[in-house]
């Protein structure tokens, strides 16, 4: 289990998965392929102030994962976040307990997504603005580097609201890199799945500059 903590791995999220014992994450963090084609173009967004942002054409998310991809991340975590769970729905158990994030938008994005939880509590909303080209924080603008990232200081939010410090987060959909850094933020431990190289180099980048220095 040593081998994985505070790594990020290049491959397919259900087979490392498969290595990992029962309930030995203490929290998955997550956001799947919706199977909406939002990647298939190569571009996202496009305002009246700004274009699209060109990302390159790719398959990914043309489909969403299997059963067992949702069986494994179950298996493996005490609890678990899955943002687009209502796209999951098929897979997933009832809960009392989603969580909404506002994204303060206008125009043609949307006003919200959703996230599955296996918390026994009640719905939560987390409000933070990522609206094309406007974002919550416009001093500390994030670069996208990822056609569906979501920002980090959400995923801070969300850590600390559901997690403790020094606790193991997984993420087996990397992507570029925003759980991993928000876990280095918060004082959390991490594992990040992600199939694509160039994400996972991207994200192993992001977090390196997110790493307090020891010297």
């Amino acid at each position: 289990m040593t081998d994985y903590i505070d790594r990020i791995i290049c491959g397919d999220c259900l087979e490392v998965m498969r290595g990992l014992p029962d309930k030995s994450v203490d929290l998955v963090l997550t956001d799947p392929p919706y199977g909406i084609g939002v990647a298939r173009r190569g571009t996202v967004g496009g305002e009246k102030c700004a274009p699209c942002k060109d990302y390159g054409a790719v398959d990914w998310d043309n489909n969403i994962p299997t059963k067992a991809v949702f069986d494994e991340i179950r298996r493996v975590s005490k609890h678990a976040i899955v943002f687009g769970g209502n796209y999951f729905v098929e897979y997933l158990d009832n809960s009392p307990c989603w969580l909404v994030w506002d994204k303060d938008n206008s125009g043609n994005f949307a006003d919200c997504e959703l996230a599955w939880t296996n918390f026994p509590s009640a719905v939560r909303k987390f409000c933070f603005r990522w609206n094309g080209m406007l974002q919550g924080d416009m001093k500390e603008k994030e670069t996208r580097y990822h056609p569906t990232q979501k920002p980090v200081k959400l995923f801070r939010q969300i850590i600390d609201s559901y997690s403790n410090p020094g606790d193991i987060i997984l993420d087996p959909f990397l992507g570029s890199g925003t759980t991993a850094v928000a876990c280095v933020e918060t004082g959390r431990h991490y594992i990040g799945i992600e199939l694509e190289e160039k994400y996972c180099e991207i994200a192993r980048r992001r977090v390196a500059e997110a790493t307090p220095s020891l010297f």
